[in-house]
């Protein structure tokens, strides 16, 4: 539910919208622990890295109540689909309960809706529920056009989230784009705002616009942002 006044959220509030973000390729374990430790002290909704890390924060954060999300296909969205539902499975083995897929933009740029359609299937197949599927559309590299028809697709193929972006393109979170994608999936579907969302006020307006997660780098920032 989201507050009618978003920016007067408690930090306690605002830390249940967010996936505290770490992606990284070059982030070592001391840096994984630091994320695990400021997600227990802040109370984030969850943790989410690469799938590589998966079992290393699951171990960090048991008992905690922390969600564990793993990206799938990250960043560009590009590899086989057999290659993504592979990485998904894995992922929820390691302890994963929510996974981050970046959607065949590709194929949504060809038209070829079946093929982007089926890459969330093969994943979605993998993962069954309660694991939450998100699916990134990387708003910044399609025309609105694409961006609704990117969210039918996902809509479609059973996912819980569409996503706005990996954070590793050309443009992050938009407010207009949050507000498009909630318009067209509705009341029912979650939508993540990441990319580029660095303190309280940019991620209040992203909730306000239609969000229900913030995947941010800068969690703590943000939260230290918030009226307590």
């Amino acid at each position: 539910m989201i507050p009618e006044n978003s920016f007067k959220m408690t930090a306690a509030e605002m830390a249940q919208y967010i996936d505290h973000t770490l992606l990284k390729p070059e982030a070592a374990s001391a840096a994984f622990d630091k994320l695990c430790e400021e997600a227990v002290v802040h109370g984030f909704k969850a943790v989410c890295v690469n799938s590589a890390w998966v079992a290393y924060v699951a171990e960090k954060l048991k008992g905690s109540g922390i969600a564990i999300c793993s990206v799938v296909g990250f960043p560009l969205g590009a590899m086989h689909s057999l290659a993504k539902a592979f990485e998904a499975r894995q992922a929820v083995e390691d302890g994963a309960q929510e996974l981050d897929m970046v959607l065949n933009l590709g194929a949504v740029k060809s038209g070829d809706l079946k093929a982007a359609e089926e890459d969330i299937l093969m994943v979605r197949r993998e993962a069954e529920h309660p694991v939450l599927l998100k699916v990134i559309i990387e708003t910044c590299l399609l025309t609105n056009d694409e961006k609704v028809r990117a969210c039918r697709i996902a809509q479609k193929a059973g996912a819980d989230f569409v996503k706005t972006s990996t954070g590793f393109s050309t443009g992050g979170a938009t407010m207009e784009d949050v507000a498009l994608m909630r318009k067209t999936v509705g009341p029912e579907m979650g939508v993540k705002a990441s990319g580029g969302i660095k303190n309280f006020e940019d991620a209040a307006a992203m909730i306000a616009a239609g969000a229900t997660r913030i995947g941010a780098g800068a969690g703590v920032a943000i939260v230290g942002g918030a009226d307590n």
